[in-house]
């Protein structure tokens, strides 16, 4: 008899403290209450995840799979071992959606071209989410990831995002460890046309979402403390 080819469900997490149900559809639910394998950067926190939407697990009977920075190819194939012995397994990132911005893209990689189903849930985007408040071009965006920390490498950069929204109307999305977000919106104000607009979407989903989109010009003499607070960053004419 063949054996069942497993599926690799991508899961999507909050992206903070949320209620579950105010950001997670209903299919998440049911799937995590499906599976016995689960691909994590964190298996204490998802551990929580897990146990918090199916009370009743036994968690003794459920495996965790390490993926992240640190990683090594000989991880990577751990991870994929119950995806080839004929196991579904859950892909879970620590916040969001897993495989975008995310150590997670290397398994969905290698799992396509093995030919296995690879299953994307709904949940809450970051990136999704601030370009939609953000009131700038959704047609055209580029997600950058995190700016270079170096000095004159990072004001290259931001002249650079510059030039692709002047010449290419495309929005620039960008995040920053969170202790440094308000020294890199003091950098912008220092580096950016002062008609350029800068969106600062912070804690999207959670009780404190903030997001407030102004020019350089008034962030220049705005009041604002984004210190430690999980924030991404849209640039736009």
């Amino acid at each position: 008899m063949r054996r069942k080819q497993g599926t690799l469900y991508l899961i999507p997490n909050t992206l903070g403290q949320s209620k579950f149900d105010d950001v997670l559809p209903a299919k998440v639910f049911e799937v995590v209450r499906s599976l016995k394998h689960f691909i994590v950067e964190d298996v204490k926190t998802c551990r929580r995840f897990v146990k918090s939407i199916n009370s009743e697990l036994d968690m003794f009977f459920v495996e965790f799979y390490t993926l992240n920075e640190h990683s090594k190819p000989a991880d990577i194939v751990e991870c994929m071992r119950p995806l080839y012995e004929g196991n579904d397994v859950g892909l879970i990132s620590e916040a969001g959606c897993p495989a975008v911005a995310d150590p997670g893209a290397d398994i969905v990689a290698i799992a396509l071209s093995k030919g296995y189903k690879v299953v994307p849930l709904v949940g809450p985007s970051s990136i999704m989410l601030s370009l939609m408040a953000s009131g700038f071009n959704g047609q055209n965006f580029a997600f950058t990831g995190y700016l270079p920390i170096e000095k004159s490498y990072r004001t290259k950069m931001i002249h650079k995002m510059e030039k692709r929204i002047i010449f290419e109307h495309q929005t620039q999305i960008f995040i920053e460890t969170p202790y440094r977000n308000n020294a890199l919106i003091n950098d912008l104000c220092s580096v950016c046309v002062k008609n350029m607009k800068l969106c600062v979407a912070a804690n999207l989903t959670l009780e404190n979402e903030e997001i407030t989109t102004k020019s350089i010009e008034q962030w220049k003499t705005a009041t604002y403390d984004y210190n430690k607070q999980p924030c991404i960053f849209l640039l736009y004419k």
